[in-house]
């Protein structure tokens, strides 16, 4: 499968504290940037904070948003990225030893069905929803 990269922006409350987390935490290498703004790339996909101080994460709404699925409550929105699992596995011990809330602990959800896949959700320090995942062969993604 061949995609195209993505770009999402979304905001963010403090610069100094996305580049901790997306760069430091998550890994993600930095691109362009300016004193409101910061791109990083995302495993290929370009996505970029902005600083605004209105509208970010769990402050834009004063209802907590969330979907059933597979016995959780999935925060939504969220976003993220499928990794292979050997990345989600590593993915998941770094944010473990830095000390992340989990709204979701790594797990794996649909077990033994179509769609069988690794994830976890956590929020960014603004409160925006990420969702990683995994799947043991990358035929599941769409596995009805």
């Amino acid at each position: 499968m061949s995609l195209r990269p993505f770009h999402l922006a979304f905001p963010v409350r403090d610069i100094a504290e996305a580049r901790a987390f997306y760069g430091g935490v998550l890994g993600c290498p930095e691109g362009r940037s300016a004193d409101d703004w910061v791109d990083f790339d995302f495993h290929g996909h370009q996505i970029v904070a902005h600083r605004t101080d209105t509208g970010y994460g769990r402050a834009a709404s004063s209802d907590e948003r969330t979907n059933a699925v597979d016995g959780h409550a999935v925060p939504v929105p969220h976003f993220g990225v499928v990794l292979d699992m050997a990345q989600w596995h590593e993915l998941a011990e770094r944010l473990v030893a830095a000390g992340t809330r989990f709204e979701i602990e790594p797990t794996i959800r649909f077990k033994g069905e179509p769609g069988e896949q690794a994830t976890m959700f956590f929020r960014d320090p603004s409160g925006n929803a990420l969702e990683m995942k995994a799947f043991a062969s990358l035929d599941g993604l769409f596995a009805r």
